[in-house]
C-alpha cells in the first residue's frame, strides 16, 4: 500500500462517516476488511509513522488550545483525530501547527479531536481478519520524548503567543473566566517531563 491509497482509505471513510470520529473508525474497519492481512498491516504501518511523526510539543500546545487542555491520553486520541482529518490537514499542522486555524472549518471539543478508536481500527481488522493478534510493525517507536521546546499548557499568555490565530479563534476571549485545568491535565513544564518518563517504552497508543 502506498501513500496516495492510505490517505484515500482515511478520507472515503471519514467523508462517508460525515466527520463523526466513532462511525469514522467502525467504517475504517469495514473498508480495512475487505483488504488482505498485509495491506491491513501495511496501513497500520503508515498510520503509525504519522502518529509518531506528530510527537512535538507545539501540536501539543496547540491541542491544549482546541480542547482547552490536553493530558497526554487526550494528545494521544488527537493525534490520531488529527491523521483521520486527512492528508492536508495533518501535513498542514505538523509543520505549522498555528495554521490549524484556518485548516479546521469548524471544531467541536465535545465531537471533535478525540480519534482513540481509529488508532485500533486496523488491529481490530488484522485480528477478526486471521484471528490473531497484530505482529510487530517494524518501524522505529515513538521518541521518549515529544520534538521541540516544551510549553507551559497552563500559560495562557505563552499559548496565546505561540498561536496566535487559534488563540483568535478557540482561546480564551476578554472578560471570560481564567480555564480550570482538567484534573488530567498536565500544569506545568515538570510535570509533563514527568508524564513523559513514565511513558518510555510505549511504542503504541
Amino acid at each position: 500500500m502506498d501513500e496516495t491509497e492510505f490517505w484515500e482509505i482515511i478520507d472515503s471513510t471519514r467523508e462517508a462517516a460525515e466527520g463523526d470520529p466513532e462511525d469514522h473508525a467502525d467504517l475504517l474497519v469495514e473498508r480495512l476488511l475487505t483488504l488482505d492481512p498485509d495491506s491491513v498491516l501495511d496501513f497500520a504501518r503508515h498510520f503509525e509513522s504519522r502518529y509518531n511523526r506528530a510527537y512535538h510539543w507545539d501540536l501539543w500546545g496547540a491541542a491544549a488550545v482546541l480542547l482547552d487542555g490536553a493530558s497526554d491520553d487526550a494528545f494521544d486520541y488527537f493525534r490520531c483525530w488529527l491523521i483521520g482529518q486527512g492528508r492536508e490537514t495533518f501535513e498542514g499542522a505538523v509543520h505549522e501547527p498555528d495554521s490549524l486555524a484556518e485548516l479546521l472549518d469548524e471544531f467541536d471539543e465535545d465531537l471533535d479531536g478525540d480519534g482513540e478508536e481509529l488508532g485500533y481500527a486496523a488491529d481490530e481488522a488484522y485480528e477478526q481478519l486471521t484471528g490473531v493478534v497484530a505482529p510487530d510493525l517494524g518501524i522505529p517507536p515513538q521518541t521518549a520524548e515529544p520534538q521541540g521546546t516544551p510549553l507551559d499548557f497552563e500559560d495562557d499568555t505563552a499559548l496565546a503567543e505561540r498561536f496566535p490565530r487559534l488563540w483568535e479563534r478557540f482561546g480564551e476571549r476578554p472578560g471570560q473566566e481564567p480555564r480550570e485545568a482538567e484534573a488530567e491535565d498536565v500544569e506545568d513544564v515538570e510535570e509533563v517531563e514527568e508524564v513523559r518518563e513514565e511513558q518510555e517504552g510505549r511504542t503504541g497508543r
